[in-house]
């Protein structure tokens, strides 16, 4: 929005904003915040900026925690869910004493990644479009305790409410996709998120409601740069919350909230461009796929039990994961096909959108750190020359449910947990290392931080194990 701060201030002084609000991602890719006083918004921001305790947020240690947040004045917006005239950016962390780039940022790991794409002379910029899947919900209710544990979530949407609703426009399980309204009761809130979203600057590509029938929904960007599109994926999340949280609803990203419906996931589009022009684009390839992109996703591909550590770090996440879905649970590419790993959109014909969706990741994510994994997964795929074909990774474009057992095991899976995820990360790690992109510390700081989640969901009793076992 801004390319000098003498502009923002200047926007300060006529918009009469009272308030600045400081807007950042911890480790995990849950957002947080500081507001300072208008009065505060000084040229001493640029260098000295804003302390917080780094250590509340998973950043450093008790000890050392102090850090500094720096608006990145490019990222500029005002904030329409504030009652004060509010202008919001997004932050760089930075050291306190020597006010050096924080190496943990999630931002500047994204930046890092990206630098090295162009060190490389690959190309110099890659292209992302996120596609953010959601569930809609009139409330929510969730319980754990010593002596119990329970959640319940409930829509007005679901056909588990038709018979009280008394409208008829409920929808079955599995029954959601691109329906019409009545039966899409949030055509109108999506519309209202959207409006938000493209008034603060987050371009939207499209809406709609998606295949889960109580209330499940999703919204996609255009294509754009990598760290844009990790900004607009923070910022869609921000502003789904805070519409349905202003009328009424709650909005989650989990990718499994519903047993035996269709979970959640953050499918992402990319591409490589190298002078303008699409390196993924050959007229003369395989679904229009130049050798570079089929190498890109060989490493992907290679890479992708290591990945999902990053792009899929909660237990619920493998709840969604499963067989009998659209969730892929293999590593094969296809051009079409929706139970592959990676899927060449069939309609993407324009050489300068010509491009493949790595689907397994959810919104669980850091979009900072997942972008950059992908990316530095598919380089590694170009420097090694992997072919996709040649590792088993296909193309497949049959429905491999439909094979028999033993041509299905021929196909290498996705880790089904947690745990054999984090394991695969542990194990693979080289290539998010190369250029300094990511460091050893942070993954094993990541690694064991998601094995105490997993730990403590494994600790406590199932309600559905005291369902199956409680006679015994």
């Amino acid at each position: 929005m801004f390319k000098s701060f003498a502009e923002a201030a200047e926007f300060v002084r006529k918009n009469k904003i009272r308030m600045v609000d400081l807007k950042f991602s911890d480790l995990w890719g849950r957002g947080h915040h500081v507001t300072i006083s208008a009065r505060e918004f000084t040229p001493a921001l640029m260098t000295e900026g804003v302390g917080f305790d780094g250590s509340s947020v998973g950043f450093k240690s008790v000890k050392s925690g102090d850090m500094i947040l720096i608006p990145d004045l490019a990222t500029g917006f005002m904030d329409p869910f504030w009652e004060s005239p509010t202008l919001a950016f997004l932050c760089n962390i930075h050291e306190a004493d020597t006010k050096e780039m924080f190496s943990r940022d999630p931002r500047e790991i994204a930046r890092r990644a990206e630098k090295y794409l162009v060190d490389s002379k690959i190309a110099d910029e890659s292209v992302w479009g996120p596609e953010l899947e959601f569930y809609v919900f009139d409330k929510v209710e969730y319980e754990n305790n010593v002596h119990t544990s329970r959640y319940s979530v409930d829509s007005s949407e679901a056909n588990w409410n038709g018979a009280a609703a008394g409208h008829g426009h409920y929808n079955p399980i599995h029954g959601g996709y691109h329906i019409l309204p009545p039966r899409d009761n949030f055509y109108n809130l999506r519309s209202d998120m959207v409006e938000v979203l493209e008034d603060i600057g987050v371009p939207v590509k499209y809406h709609h409601h998606e295949v889960g029938g109580p209330g499940q929904c999703e919204i996609e960007t255009p294509l754009m740069g990598l760290l844009a599109a990790a900004d607009a994926a923070m910022l869609i999340k921000y502003v789904t919350k805070m519409v349905a949280h202003q009328s009424g609803y709650t909005v989650t990203f989990l990718p499994k909230p519903l047993f035996g419906e269709a979970g959640s996931g953050m499918h992402f589009h990319q591409l490589l461009r190298r002078g303008g022009n699409n390196t993924f684009y050959d007229a003369a390839g395989p679904n229009l796929l130049s050798q570079t992109a089929l190498h890109y996703i060989g490493g992907l591909l290679t890479h992708a039990p290591a990945i999902i550590g990053l792009t899929n770090p909660s237990t619920n996440s493998y709840r969604r994961l499963v067989p009998g879905f659209e969730a892929p649970v293999n590593t094969f590419f296809s051009s079409g096909n929706r139970s592959a790993a990676i899927r060449v959109p069939r309609y993407a014909t324009e050489p300068e959108k010509v491009r493949f969706e790595f689907r397994p990741p959810d919104a669980t994510c850091n979009p900072y750190l997942a972008e950059a994994a992908m990316l530095m997964a598919g380089i590694d795929g170009i420097q090694r020359k992997i072919d996709p074909t040649q590792a088993g990774f296909g193309p497949i474009d049959e429905d491999i449910f439909s094979w028999p057992p033993e041509k299905r095991k021929t196909i290498h899976a996705l880790p089904t947990s947690l745990e054999e995820a984090l394991c695969a990360l542990q194990s693979d790690q080289a290539f998010l290392l190369v250029g300094g992109v990511f460091s050893a510390d942070l993954i094993h700081d990541w690694i064991k931080a998601k094995r105490a989640d997993d730990l403590a969901v494994r600790a406590r009793p199932h309600p559905y194990e005291i369902e199956l076992y409680y006679d015994l």
